[in-house]
C-alpha cells in the first residue's frame, strides 16, 4: 500500500479518531482519515437508502444485465444524458423515468430492473450497500500503487458485482474459511496469561489481563506491511506463506471495516502463531518507542503499566511466540483445576458489543477499564432525554457508593436473595470447575483428554437420562457435528450440554442437558446455560430450540425458554429431531446482555434502586398541615391539590381524551371495531359461545361478551363513554384467559388481538401513549 501521509508501513493507525483501521488503499494513513472515509459511505449508504423507489432502481439498473427479450447482452443501464459532474441540484431531485433507453443497448432502463419489481425494500437497500461497496472498491483499485494489494481489491470488486447481478450474498470462495490457524492469537495470549500468571494474586493477574487487551487490540488493528514490502526488509522469509495470509487479513479482516457486505472477522480469533510471527518483532518496537513519546501524556497510574509493566510482558511473550517447544500453542493446552483459564476478550468479538473512545494518545485508553462514575461516550448525547430521568450526577454519585465493596452488603449462598449461579460463578473463579466446548473430530489428531471427556459425558447422560437409549446418546455425542459444553470439576465431567448447530438456519438445536445427581441444586445448571449463550452471541447465533420433557420444562422456563417460538416453523422443521411425549420450547438471546455476570448486574441494579429510593424517602418526609378545607363544608377536592402529593412524583395517569360529541366517539369506536374484527387472530371472538363447542363455559364465565354483541351494542348508542366500550373489549379477552389453557391457540390469540386492540386505542387518542 502507498505510505501516503507518511507514518511508517505496518504501525497502528493514530489520529484524532483514536486506534482505527486505515481504510483500504490508504496504506499507514492516519486513523483520523481512514475513519473520515467510513463515516462518508455510511453517510452515502444512508442517503442512498432514503431515496425514492424509483431513484433506488436507477441506481441498481447500472448494474443489472439487461433482461429484453432477444437476448441483449448489455450488462448494465447506462443513461443517454449522463448528469454533469458534480450533478447539479436540479438534476438530481428530477424523476427518474424507467422508459428512458440505455446508451449501449437501447432498451429501457424498466427492462433492466424487471427482476426488482417485487423485491422488499429490505432487499433492496441490502443491494444499495453492495453498489457503493463496489463503487468503492473500484476507486480502491485505480488508488493503489502495490500490485498484490490492487490484485486483492480487484477480486472483490468482481465478487461483489456477481452479488449485484445475482441477486446474492456475497461469498469469499477460499480453499480454506476462517479460522486459518488453531489456536488462535487471542487464544494463545490467553494461555500464555495462564501459563506464565496464574499463581499471581487476584489484583496482579488483573493487571496482566490489562496489558493481554492493549496487546490484543492492538493487532486487531494493525496494518499489515504488503508482501513487497516485506520482501525488501526480510529477503529470507517465507513470502508465499506471508503473501496467503496478507490476503486473508485484506478479505476477512481490513476491507470489510468499510465494505459492510463482506462479513468481517477479527485478526486476533482467525489466525495463529503465523500470522503473529510474522508482524510481532516490527510492532513490538513500534510500540515501546510510541510509548516513549506519548509518556509526558500518560497519568502517573498509568504510566508505571506502560513504561514499565508493557515491555516487560512483550518480552516474556516474544520468548512463547518464537520457542518452537513453547505448550501455549498446543490445542491440548487446558488450564490446570488450580487456576482455571483466565478469559480475555479484545472487547471487539462482536459489533453490537463495542464503542471506540475518540482520544489522541491511544495508552490513555487501550486496556482501561472504565470508572463508574464516568458516563459511556456520546451515549448521552444519543438517548434522548425523558421527563422523569434520574440526573446523572446522582447516578454517578450511588455507582460510587455501590462499587465500593465495604457499601455493597455480603449475601450468604444459602440466603433466598442470592443468585441462583452465584456459588457456581466463584467455584469458577477460584478454578474449583472449568467449562469447554467439546467435540469428536475425524479429521483431526485423536486427543486423549478430549475423548475421556466425551465417554464422562455420555456416562452423565446415559445416567440421568435413563428413558433415553444408550446407544443414541452415544451416536450424538460423538458425532461430529454435534458439540458439548462440558463442565470439569476436579479434573472429572459432571455435567454438560450437547447442541448442534444450524448457522445457516439462525438457531442450535439443544439435544443433552444434565448434571450428575450428586452435584445438583449448586447452580451448575444456570451457569452452564448462560456460557452456552454466551458461546452463541459469539457465534452470532441468537436462538435456542430444544425438546423438554416432563421433568426438564420447569429448568428451560428458568433459563428464559418458552413455548412461543419466535424461529419460523420453515426454519427447523427438518432440521431438528422429534421426541414423543415432549414440548418444544425456544429462548431467543439477546446479544447486548453478558449472560454469565448477568445475576451480578441485577444485584447491583438493585443495590442503586435501593440508595435511590432512600434518597427520595429522605427527601420527602417533609411534614405539611392536615387539610382544613372540608372543616369549611368543601365536599371534595382534586388529589393534586393535596399538599406534598406532587413532591412525591405522582402525576395523574390513565387519562385520556373523553370525546364528549356522540357522533365522534361512535364514528371512533366503530372504526376501532371494524379493525379489531378484520385481525388475524379475532375469528374465535366474532360471535358468542356454543354450549355444544365448549361445555360447561357458562358455569365458568359469568359475564360472557364477544364482537357481534359489541356490534350490536354500538350501534343501538349502547356506549356513551370510551370505557364502557374499552371494558366489554377487556372482558372478551379475559374471559377467553380465564376458561382456555395458556398453551392454547385460543389464550394466544387473546393475547394478540388485545395487543392490537390497544395500538389502536391509543392512535385514536382516547388513552395516552
Amino acid at each position: 500500500m502507498a505510505d501516503s501521509a507518511g507514518i511508517q508501513q505496518g504501525s497502528p493507525a493514530i489520529g484524532a479518531a483514536g486506534l482505527v483501521p486505515a481504510a483500504p488503499g490508504a496504506g499507514g494513513t492516519e486513523g483520523s482519515g481512514a475513519a473520515g472515509g467510513s463515516a462518508r459511505i455510511a453517510v452515502k449508504k444512508a442517503q442512498l437508502r432514503s431515496s425514492p423507489r424509483p431513484k433506488k432502481l436507477e441506481k441498481l439498473g447500472v448494474y443489472s444485465s439487461c433482461k429484453a427479450e432477444g437476448a441483449c447482452k448489455c450488462n448494465g443501464w447506462k443513461s443517454q444524458n449522463p448528469p454533469p459532474t458534480p450533478p447539479r441540484t436540479d438534476q438530481q431531485s428530477s424523476a427518474v423515468n424507467l422508459q428512458e433507453p440505455c446508451r449501449s443497448c437501447s432498451h429501457t432502463l424498466g427492462d433492466h430492473v424487471t427482476h426488482l419489481e417485487n423485491v422488499s425494500e429490505e432487499e433492496m437497500n441490502r443491494l444499495l450497500g453492495i453498489v457503493l461497496d463496489v463503487e468503492y472498491l473500484y476507486t480502491c483499485v485505480h488508488k493503489e500503487e502495490d500490485a498484490d494489494t490492487k490484485q486483492v481489491y480487484f477480486s472483490l470488486f468482481k465478487l461483489l458485482r456477481k452479488s449485484i447481478l445475482q441477486m446474492g450474498k456475497p461469498m469469499l470462495e477460499a480453499q480454506e474459511s476462517p479460522p486459518f490457524e488453531k489456536p488462535s492469537i487471542e487464544q494463545g495470549v490467553n494461555n500464555f496469561v495462564q501459563y506464565k500468571f496464574s499463581h499471581l494474586p487476584s489484583k496482579e493477574r488483573q493487571t496482566i489481563m490489562e496489558l493481554a487487551k492493549m496487546f490484543l487490540n492492538q493487532i486487531n488493528y494493525w496494518q499489515l506491511e504488503t508482501p513487497s514490502q516485506r520482501r525488501q526488509r526480510v529477503p529470507n522469509d517465507d513470502a508465499a506463506g506471508y503473501k496467503a495470509n496478507y490476503t486473508r487479513w485484506l478479505c476477512y479482516c481490513n476491507v470489510p471495516q468499510f465494505c459492510d457486505s463482506l462479513p468481517r472477522y477479527e485478526t486476533t480469533q482467525i489466525f495463529g502463531r503465523t500470522l503473529l510471527r510474522s508482524v510481532f518483532t516490527v510492532m513490538r518496537k513500534q510500540l515501546l518507542e510510541q510509548a516513549r513519546q506519548e509518556k509526558d501524556k500518560l497519568p502517573p497510574e498509568k504510566r508505571t503499566l506502560i513504561l514499565t509493566h508493557f515491555p516487560k510482558f512483550l518480552s516474556m511473550l516474544e520468548e512463547e511466540v518464537y520457542s518452537h517447544s513453547s505448550p501455549i500453542w498446543s490445542q491440548d493446552f487446558l488450564a490446570g483445576a488450580s487456576g482455571g483459564q483466565i478469559p480475555i476478550h479484545t472487547g471487539y468479538s462482536h459489533p453490537r458489543r463495542h464503542t471506540l473512545q475518540a482520544n489522541s494518545c491511544f495508552f490513555l485508553n487501550l486496556g482501561e477499564k472504565r470508572k463508574p462514575s464516568e458516563p459511556l461516550p456520546h451515549e448521552e448525547n444519543k438517548r434522548p432525554r425523558v421527563v422523569g430521568d434520574i440526573p446523572m450526577d446522582l447516578i454517578n454519585e450511588v455507582m460510587a457508593t455501590i462499587t465500593d465493596p465495604a457499601a455493597i452488603p455480603e449475601t450468604s449462598l444459602l440466603s433466598a436473595h442470592s443468585a441462583r449461579d452465584e456459588a457456581a460463578r466463584l467455584e469458577e473463579r477460584r478454578g474449583v470447575i472449568e467449562f469447554h466446548v467439546i467435540g469428536n473430530s475425524l479429521n483431526q489428531k485423536p486427543n486423549k483428554r478430549i475423548l475421556m471427556w466425551l465417554v464422562g459425558l455420555q456416562n452423565v447422560f446415559s445416567h440421568q437420562l435413563p428413558r433415553m437409549p444408550k446407544e443414541y446418546i452415544t451416536r450424538l455425542v460423538f458425532d461430529p457435528k454435534h458439540k458439548t459444553l462440558s463442565l470439569i470439576k476436579d479434573g472429572r465431567v459432571i455435567g454438560g450440554i450437547c447442541f448442534r448447530m444450524f448457522p445457516s438456519q439462525g438457531f442450535t438445536e439443544i439435544v443433552f442437558c444434565a448434571v450428575t445427581s450428586n452435584e445438583q441444586v449448586k447452580g451448575y445448571g444456570t451457569h452452564l446455560m448462560n456460557h452456552l449463550k454466551e458461546y452463541h452471541i459469539k457465534h452470532e447465533i441468537l436462538n435456542f430450540l430444544t425438546y423438554a420433557d416432563e421433568y426438564a420444562i420447569g429448568y428451560f422456563k428458568k433459563q428464559g425458554f418458552s413455548k412461543d417460538i419466535k424461529v419460523p416453523k420453515a426454519k427447523y422443521v427438518g432440521y431438528i429431531k422429534d421426541y414423543e411425549g415432549a414440548t418444544l420450547m425456544g429462548c431467543e438471546l439477546n446479544p447486548s446482555i453478558p449472560y454469565t455476570e448477568f445475576s451480578v448486574i441485577i444485584k447491583k441494579q438493585k443495590e442503586i434502586i435501593k440508595k435511590l429510593i432512600e434518597r427520595k424517602q429522605a427527601q420527602i418526609r417533609k411534614v405539611y398541615p392536615g387539610l382544613s378545607c372540608f372543616k369549611e363544608g368543601v365536599r371534595q377536592i382534586p388529589i393534586e391539590s393535596i399538599p406534598g402529593i406532587r413532591e412525591t412524583g405522582w402525576k395523574p395517569v390513565g387519562k385520556g381524551k373523553e370525546l364528549k360529541d356522540p357522533d365522534q366517539l361512535y364514528s371512533t369506536l366503530k372504526t376501532i371495531l371494524q379493525h379489531v374484527k378484520s385481525h388475524q387472530n379475532a375469528w374465535p371472538f366474532m360471535e358468542p359461545v356454543k354450549k355444544t363447542e365448549a361445555p360447561g363455559y357458562y358455569q365458568v364465565i359469568r359475564f360472557p361478551m364477544d364482537l357481534k354483541t359489541m356490534s350490536e351494542r354500538l350501534k343501538s348508542r349502547y356506549y356513551t363513554t370510551r370505557k364502557l366500550f374499552m371494558a366489554d373489549m377487556q372482558r372478551i379477552f379475559t374471559n377467553c384467559r380465564e376458561y382456555n389453557p395458556p398453551e392454547s391457540e385460543y389464550y394466544k390469540c387473546a393475547n394478540l388481538l388485545e395487543k392490537f386492540f390497544y395500538t389502536k386505542i391509543k392512535e385514536a387518542g382516547l388513552i395516552e401513549k
